[in-house]
């Protein structure tokens, strides 16, 4: 099974970097799989840290893909690391091992610190469409556009009935990150 959550990670230099993630567990490892190249790889490499921070502001989800939002964040406790301000929960992660590959290494990592900070009242049907189309625009470069664009006319109908306003702007944000791969595909937004 796959958990979306936010990976938050620091460079060397400490500087943080935001991006949403599916991860698994494995024999009581939190296992994370970024794909090469990637600055989460490589800062997951350089520090051996990492956190994992659990929200319903899908916001956070659209915005780290497409360049929205300045995400307030704190220190760790246990690990050097930042945390979400707005998360309900997070995990600080030691790396244990690596299963390096060619595309996809696999990082294994120990929980060391664990905090609930305010319940989880589950996913409505809008939130979700915004998680699996962040989903998609993750993988533009790796997916045809028709079935990215099959799936948002499918997703769109969670939108349309049970969004809020949050999630009505994560949702534009992504759809207008795939009219602009679309445009940059076919040379309509070139100078």
């Amino acid at each position: 099974m796959i958990y979306e959550s936010i990976l938050t990670s620091l460079s060397l230099e400490g500087k943080p970097h935001i991006a949403p993630f599916g991860i698994r567990e494995r024999n009581g490892l939190v296992l994370i799989a970024p794909f090469k190249p990637s600055q989460t790889l490589d800062n997951l490499l350089a520090t051996g840290n990492a956190v994992l921070n659990f929200t319903d502001d899908v916001r956070v989800f659209a915005g780290s893909l497409t360049g929205h939002g300045d995400w307030p964040l704190r220190k760790t406790d246990k690990v050097n690391g930042m945390v979400l301000a707005s998360a309900l929960a997070h995990q600080e992660l030691e790396l244990v091992e690596m299963k390096d590959d060619t595309a996809r290494p696999e990082l294994y990592f120990r929980i060391v610190h664990e905090e609930t900070h305010a319940p989880f009242r589950g996913f409505n049907r809008a939130q979700a469409a915004v998680i699996e189309l962040a989903v998609l625009v993750s993988r533009l470069h790796m997916l045809p556009i028709e079935k990215i664009e099959t799936e948002l006319n499918y997703l769109k109908i969670a939108i349309e009935k049970t969004a809020g306003e949050r999630e009505l702007q994560a949702w534009q944000w992504l759809v207008d990150k795939i009219e602009n791969y679309k445009a940059a595909m076919t040379g309509e937004n070139q100078a």
